[in-house]
């Protein structure tokens, strides 16, 4: 038994040459995050950190330039999470082969459990040195899997089975971002929910989150003056803080604003009534809104919403 396994591990360190580093992304919004992973990563060896970004748009541009062996992905980031990142990516390129994904979260046991349903690895939040390295010893069981399931001088088919893999990713992707919403509305619940979850129920309280400097800071709703959403980064400003929302998109954050006191003047664009200094005439029976920030921003009103400013100011 000895002599067997004595042997296995001889194998698999002649193995070892043959495989070359491990190149990575860190994508994570928090910069405390990035640094602890790249740390833990050097500290394994054999990993090669490319780069790093800081949200979903700036990892959609280097997943497609540096084409990584693997991806340390975020769930949870302004504008496009983890997930709607990947979806962006196969959209963008049908043929595109996704790299491996280790998501990086802060959910409870039960949403873990169902990534490993989902047969997706990930790391919870903090990091754990063991639980890093273990994930680096799976990368590469599937890397080396891979590499020895590939016919090298076999055609690359782009036909049937091309489409089923993508089709594959996609709905694979579709369970999870499912998944994490389903559980995102549990944790509203009485006696469900931590870390994450309370975050996604604040809003029902009456509480905006701001991501400012790191810090996540609750703010009243009767204090924000309008939210923005550009490049996929969604900007609350109220009277004494700007900030980055949790939200992906400005729907999902106008489902924790009360209806009456929130306005979608435009696409881009949800104002609080109640912080609206002036109402300035522009172009052709266009109007513009500006707000009582400490920027007195000016915000457009979108002509298909010029009827309901009118009926709001009888104008």
């Amino acid at each position: 038994m000895f002599c067997a396994l004595k042997g296995l591990l001889r194998a698999r360190m002649a193995l070892m040459p043959m495989l070359s580093a491990l190149t990575a992304l860190i994508i994570d919004d928090e910069p405390l995050a990035r640094q602890e992973l790249q740390y833990l990563l050097d500290k394994a060896g054999d990993v090669t950190v490319l780069a790093q970004g800081t949200n979903g748009i700036e990892a959609v541009e280097l997943i497609r330039t540096h084409k990584p062996d693997v991806i340390f992905l975020d769930v949870r980031m302004p504008g496009l999470d983890g997930f709607a990142v990947l979806k962006k990516v196969l959209a963008l390129d049908k043929k595109f082969k996704l790299p491996q994904v280790v998501f990086s979260t802060a959910f409870d046991q039960y949403a873990v459990k169902a990534f490993e349903v989902n047969a997706v690895d990930y790391l919870l939040k903090p990091f754990d040195t063991k639980r890093v390295l273990k994930t680096i010893e799976k990368v590469r069981a599937r890397a080396a899997e891979e590499a020895g399931g590939v016919d090298a001088a076999a055609p690359v088919s782009t036909g049937g089975a091309l489409k089923g893999m993508v089709a594959g990713a996609e709905a694979k992707l579709d369970a999870l971002l499912r998944m994490v919403e389903e559980q995102a509305h549990a944790g509203n619940g009485v006696g469900h929910g931590s870390g994450t979850h309370a975050i996604a129920g604040v809003g029902r309280s009456g509480k905006v989150v701001v991501r400012a400097q790191s810090r996540l800071l609750l703010a009243d709703q009767k204090d924000v003056c309008f939210a923005a959403i550009d490049e996929g980064r969604i900007s609350v400003v109220t009277k004494n803080v700007e900030g980055d929302s949790n939200c992906r998109t400005l729907e999902e954050l106008m489902e924790q604003l009360d209806p009456e006191q929130f306005w979608r003047a435009h696409r881009s664009f949800v104002v609080n009534i109640q912080h609206i200094r002036e109402v300035v005439p522009w172009f052709k029976s266009s109007y513009q809104l500006r707000m009582d920030d400490r920027k007195q921003t000016e915000i457009p009103v979108s002509r298909s919403q010029t009827k309901r400013l009118r009926e709001l100011f009888n104008l």
